[in-house]
């Protein structure tokens, strides 16, 4: 049996994961946890096979998170969906992590089909996903997005080197890095530049 949890941001009602897999005689839902700091150890007592994360949150943001559940649950896999007309929501061109992705709107049967997948050890990116993704033009690296989304969440220097395993200093040059490619004059403006892009949420 295929055991799934769905993790979403609170307030945020998207695809009926539920509904779609409850029909699915070797799948069981097991539960809905809301983005939060202890996420990655509630989803650890659950035992999923499977975590799918339906969120508004951009691919930058969903990143950090993602390495936490994999740290906590290592045999789980995560499936993202995505909506590939927001920028920020595409597969990042350089990703070695255990993150799958998948359209939003994607059939029901679409979406049992790569759940079984990944829980057969299978991975999943959507050529639809993937296409849109090698055709952006994305002015930021998939790290320097990373710490960005973590910067705009109110993380310190020092709470983002500790959660990406980078030093303090690497984390100000990545900062430094991304004030000057997007012209901002602080980090602030950076966030809200990368937000009007669609790169943040």
């Amino acid at each position: 049996m295929i055991r799934v949890v769905v993790v979403r941001d609170e307030g945020y009602f998207g695809v009926p994961v539920r509904a779609f897999l409850e029909t699915e005689p070797d799948m069981h839902y097991v539960d809905t946890l809301p983005i939060g700091g202890d996420l990655a150890q509630r989803a650890a007592q659950l035992w999923p096979t499977v975590v799918v994360i339906d969120t508004e949150y951009m691919v930058s943001q969903v990143l950090p998170i993602a390495e936490d559940l994999h740290t906590a649950i290592p045999s789980c896999s995560m499936l993202l969906l995505c909506d590939p007309s927001k920028r920020g929501m595409l597969p990042p061109r350089r990703w070695n992590g255990g993150l799958n992705f998948l359209v939003k709107d994607s059939s029901p049967a679409m979406l049992a089909d790569a759940v079984r997948r990944l829980a057969s050890g299978e991975r999943v990116v959507s050529p639809m996903l993937q296409a849109a993704s090698l055709n952006t033009d994305r002015g930021l690296s998939t790290r320097e997005l990373e710490v960005l989304g973590l910067a705009a969440e109110g993380e310190s220097v020092k709470e983002i080197a500790g959660r990406l395993y980078l030093s303090g200093g690497t984390v100000r040059n990545y900062l430094s890095a991304i004030i000057s490619k997007t012209g901002a004059r602080n980090r602030l403006d950076a966030i809200r530049i990368a937000r009007k892009q669609g790169w943040l949420r």
